[in-house]
């Protein structure tokens, strides 16, 4: 039997729009070209050119409507199609071996025979202290005596560890000598110095902790008690740890797929209960000491530790009991990718010790990408804006792309919304206030790039940073009173 063949040439550089007519349209031209008809060739390009525009129309319709209709991976392939964008293949040959060796990673943390653990010291909640009673104060500061101190300063002195220069207290030595007595007396009453009064020896150290396959390690049973002790009803306790028991997981890699495993450790991938489940399992787990903060979300853990005057016995403890708590409940820490960073601005600073995890030395870094905000040891902004620089630049390409095709002006400032000024307003209410003037207006200039490409103003870097810092004070409730420095 014969079957007939055709066959199509096609180019690298052909855009969606590009059509069987067109191409059909463009050799007609070319062919004109070779035969040097003059005639001919203008009217084959004419036509070409009227067609194109027809189809670039027809085709910033059709994404329009994927706009309209939310059609989000719609519509980056079209900008992929139109940006020539090739997806990078696979560094690994897919082969039937390696979706089984996958399928059986994914499953090691199934165990049997865990049992619930009883709840360990690190995490019981601290109980409050009891009112203490504090004896009257044998000294007062007059409010004279204040004042006569600051007459006394000399302006040329250097100020002291509260950055306060003699050449400002003593010219406001009238304005400043009662609110400076009243909390002295406050301190001396109730036997307790406020922490900003102390000398400056304090540092900070960050631990960002990193969980190897993190919702895969859920032991339900565990899960269930957990939950019980939170006051969820019991039937939704059995419904979820029916969920998770009893699974089957395969792997698909390319054609190759595994075999399937039953599996009753982990919550599904891709599950939208998987981080609310995780937090409830790890929610026991607080800190001991007052020092200590632990910062959760989902599964990113972070252990904050001041430290003062040197002694790190409390963090260092702090992160033991953390260590062995994951043991209890089938967690497994990842420490080649577990970091720490110390934020130390003493003048001499020492070189610090550096911590150990299961007899793993855990590396320190200067800065790290924390819930997609890059922290510096300097708490300076510079890595985090240049990142900031490097995706706006990424979306206003695709813009101008958008805008090549006559995309409406309505839809070209919603794409701008939603992939450019979203990168932009990333964490501003934290960054905003200490960025450098420049690194404003670094941003500042994109913006103004993107009004260009669009064709309509767009709010300023301060616009923007002035309504979030409303939304979330609306969000939190207006600020009534300021918290006491004791």
């Amino acid at each position: 039997m014969c079957i007939p063949t055709r066959t199509y040439l096609t180019f690298n550089n052909d855009k969606p729009w590009f059509t069987a007519k067109l191409r059909h349209l463009r050799q007609a031209k070319e062919d004109a070209f070779r035969n040097g008809d003059r005639v001919l060739y203008n009217q084959a390009r004419n036509t070409l050119n009227k067609k194109i525009r027809v189809a670039k129309r027809s085709y910033a319709k059709k994404l329009e409507n994927q706009f309209s209709s939310n059609d989000p991976a719609s519509v980056w392939k079209g900008l992929k199609d139109i940006t020539n964008y090739k997806t990078p293949s696979p560094s690994t040959e897919a082969n039937q071996q390696l979706a089984e060796d996958l399928n059986e990673f994914y499953c090691r943390f199934e165990t049997a025979g865990i049992t619930p653990h009883a709840p360990s010291e690190h995490t019981q909640p601290l109980t409050p202290s009891e009112t203490t009673l504090f004896p009257p104060p044998a000294l007062r500061i007059s409010e004279d005596d204040v004042h006569q101190v600051f007459l006394k300063q000399k302006r040329r002195k250097a100020p002291g560890s509260d950055g306060v220069t003699p050449a400002c207290l003593k010219p406001c030595a009238d304005q400043l000598a009662f609110i400076i007595s009243q909390i002295f007396n406050r301190s001396l009453e109730l036997c307790e110095v406020p922490a900003c009064f102390k000398p400056s020896g304090s540092y900070v150290r960050l631990l960002f902790i990193d969980f190897s396959s993190a919702f895969n390690t859920i032991i339900p049973t565990v899960l269930q008690t957990k939950l019980t002790q939170l006051s969820v009803p019991s039937s939704i306790c059995q419904w979820i740890t029916s969920f998770l028991t009893d699974r089957h997981q395969l792997v698909k890699l390319g054609k190759f797929t595994s075999n399937s495993c039953t599996t009753s450790t982990g919550t599904p991938q891709g599950c939208v209960l998987s981080p609310l489940l995780f937090s409830l399992y790890t929610n026991d787990c607080t800190s001991t000491d007052p020092s200590i903060k632990l910062l959760k979300f989902a599964d990113n853990t972070t252990v904050i530790g001041l430290i003062q005057y040197g002694e790190e016995s409390a963090y260092r403890q702090e992160v033991e009991q953390l260590a062995a708590w994951c043991s209890l409940i089938n967690l497994e820490l990842n420490t080649p990718k577990t970091v720490e960073m110390i934020v130390d601005f003493r003048r001499n600073t020492p070189t610090l010790p550096p911590l150990t995890i299961m007899k793993s030395t855990v590396p320190t870094v200067e800065s790290f990408r924390f819930l997609g905000t890059t922290i510096s040891q300097d708490l300076k902004w510079d890595t985090h804006i240049d990142y900031i620089v490097k995706k706006i630049q990424q979306g206003l390409y695709f813009l101008q792309q958008l805008r090549k095709i006559n995309l409406p002006q309505e839809l070209l400032t919603q794409f701008y919304s939603a992939i450019i000024e979203s990168v932009l307003c990333t964490s501003i209410t934290v960054w905003f206030g200490s960025a450098t003037k420049s690194d404003i207006r670094r941003l500042q200039r994109t913006v103004r790039n993107a009004e260009r490409i669009i064709g309509a103003p767009l709010p300023t870097l301060q616009e923007l940073y002035t309504s979030r810092v409303r939304k979330r004070e609306n969000h939190s409730g207006p600020l009534t009173s300021r918290p006491s420095p004791f």
